[in-house]
């Protein structure tokens, strides 16, 4: 007589498989499968010390030798210009989704507009200082206060408005993927020339895309090309204007 052969599956190895069926559940689970298809990759165990000792030295210097004169010829230049505070303080998302305060030089003309729609080229509300500063990225040189603070690093994506990050995540997938490590002044999709406004969901895919291949690829050797390159990009932005005139 043939005896009927049952297989038992270990009871750790079926609960694994098990898909919650909560909502919140069912997205923490999803999320953590993300992880393992796209994030098997982890940087060195020096790198988050090392890259904390770059980020605290890098800061400090800028500060100490660059805006300690600086601040004050651009406090004195957007108060010349406009009427308002020198600094715009904006609630950005940071690791892991926690928010944070983003330190910026104020660039435009004080309107209610400023936390949910994105700034776009000739952009009425940019004050005529603050053309100069975006086009240079000097407006952003206030977040080194935010490295310095650890709500950012030097090199990492580029952190959303709150508004962006609960309207992105719902339409993009594994845009929360980028959320695993600290937010950047810079980062790969900044030096591919992915910089400004976002004109449309192919453009912010490809931001996503550079995003999580700087999270698979993170080393302290990328961090420094990274910089290196984002140097070379500012500098040829900052002298354009001038080349352009010289040919004419």
């Amino acid at each position: 007589m043939k005896q009927e052969v049952t297989f038992e599956l270990p009871l750790e190895r079926r609960q694994s498989q098990i898909i919650p069926q909560t909502d919140m559940a069912s997205i923490r689970y999803m999320f953590h499968e993300m992880n393992q298809q796209y994030l098997d990759h982890q940087p060195a165990s020096y790198y988050y010390t090392i890259k904390r000792i770059m980020d605290f030295t890098i800061s400090a210097i800028f500060i100490l030798a660059v805006m300690s004169w600086l601040t004050p010829v651009i406090a004195l230049l957007i108060k010349l210009t406009s009427k308002g505070p020198v600094f715009f303080i904006q609630r950005r998302t940071g690791y892991m989704g926690i928010e944070f305060n983003c330190f910026k030089f104020r660039t435009m003309f004080i309107n209610d507009d400023a936390d949910i729609k994105q700034v776009s080229i000739n952009d009425k509300r940019i004050t005529r200082i603050g053309k100069f500063l975006r086009l240079t990225h000097i407006d952003e040189t206030p977040q080194f206060f935010n490295v310095i603070l650890g709500d950012m690093s030097v090199v990492g994506p580029r952190p959303h408005m709150l508004f962006h990050t609960r309207y992105y995540s719902e339409c993009i997938p594994y845009y929360n993927l980028r959320l695993e490590v600290l937010p950047g002044m810079t980062g790969m999709a900044q030096i591919k020339d992915y910089v400004g406004e976002i004109s449309g969901e192919r453009e912010l895919r490809k931001r996503i895309q550079w995003d999580i291949y700087y999270m698979k690829n993170r080393s302290i050797w990328l961090d420094i090309n990274i910089l290196l390159n984002t140097f070379g990009c500012v500098f040829r932005k900052a002298i354009k204007p001038f080349a352009k005139k010289e040919q004419k």
